[in-house]
């Protein structure tokens, strides 16, 4: 096995070619410190070309990966297995770090990585570099004022959150150990898998530390974005796919999750977030199946535990998401409308 790194860096590709310079290139600066996997997946364009390009002239920092087409979360699985460092990162291909806030980042790992009770996750700031926005009117996704910063700290602090203040997989490094301990397996051909990897590993997660830098550059305005509102609505099947096994895993582990009732605090409001926005997309696409879904999934929730549906019912969000009829459905979709202008996101 080659010798530890202090983080590894897994970049999913798929037809990557056009954009995956820039994240490789923004990741270099960490030089031998840094384990960059990019893994190929599947991809028809000159993607594997470049990443073995890559990995040629930086052997000691590069690795290129090919495997069949599996989806983002295949390829995420891909960096776990090969990862070697003692910390993990996921970097899409279309997105980038700031190069100074790495070095602190990595200056901040490497003084964690000499304790005997190392930090299990390191959360940080990101940008939605969202196309058309200029730089100064860019949202900045910040911790500070909710997060302590220069110590160490527990889920009694980081219950803090308000709503809209979520944990993303751009705000985190996760203690690769973390990972392996979890079992973490996310499902392939399926989209927004990054929820469930910011979710189901928090269940091992004791130790964590905000520094507050501005570190990665979460590009966002492509058409064919995942992350756009119509490709979202056409692919609601695999936002519910993610949303139920987020559900299993809350329901099915409860009485762990439940032991540090801050932490289970905020699993809980990520996982009412995550449903409402199911129910957002399937009302915005309105059809008689897409009701039907909507009905189906709040059956589901019902017949998993009681409590929950009962909790999520009379929170603000979802009592406004879940009103019955045509008016309240209308309402809904304001009220979407609203949070969607507040938070600048797609």
């Amino acid at each position: 096995m080659p010798d530890m790194k202090l983080l590894t860096v897994a970049i999913p590709c798929y037809n990557s070619a056009e954009y995956m310079a820039n994240a490789i290139e923004s990741l270099l600066p960490g030089g031998e410190d840094v384990e960059i996997i990019v893994v190929d997946d599947g991809s028809h364009d000159d993607t594997l070309k470049i990443a073995k390009e890559y990995e040629q002239k930086y052997p000691a920092i590069v690795r290129a990966i090919h495997q069949e087409n599996g989806g983002h979360g295949a390829a995420v699985n891909t960096g776990i297995d090969n990862a070697t460092g003692l910390y993990f990162k996921v970097v899409d291909s279309d997105d980038h770090v700031d190069t100074e806030a790495l070095e602190k980042v990595l200056d901040t790992l490497r003084y964690f990585s000499r304790e005997d009770d190392p930090l299990d996750m390191l959360i940080s700031n990101f940008v939605y570099d969202k196309v058309g926005i200029p730089e100064e009117e860019k949202k900045v996704i910040s911790f500070e004022g909710v997060l302590p910063e220069k110590f160490v700290f527990d889920w009694e602090i980081a219950s803090r959150f308000r709503k809209g203040e979520y944990m993303l997989m751009h705000s985190v490094i996760f203690r690769t150990q973390i990972l392996l301990d979890t079992g973490l397996r996310l499902p392939e051909h399926t989209f927004y898998v990054d929820n469930i990897f910011v979710f189901e590993p928090l269940l091992h997660v004791e130790r964590m530390y905000y520094l507050n830098v501005n570190f990665y550059r979460y590009f966002i305005g492509r058409d064919d974005q995942s992350v756009n509102e119509a490709v979202m609505i056409k692919r609601v099947d695999q936002q519910l796919a993610v949303n139920y096994r987020m559900l299993d895993f809350f329901t099915d582990n409860s009485e762990e999750i439940s032991l540090n009732e801050c932490r289970a605090k905020y699993m809980y409001s990520y996982l009412e977030i995550i449903t409402t926005v199911s129910i957002v997309l399937l009302i915005l696409d309105g059809s008689d199946e897409a009701l039907e879904k909507r009905k189906t999934l709040l059956n589901y929730i019902y017949s998993k535990s009681k409590r929950l549906y009962a909790k999520f019912r009379l929170g603000i969000i979802g009592s406004v998401m879940t009103l019955p009829g045509k008016t309240g459905r209308m309402i809904s979709i304001e009220a979407y409308k609203i949070t969607q202008k507040f938070y600048n996101f797609n």
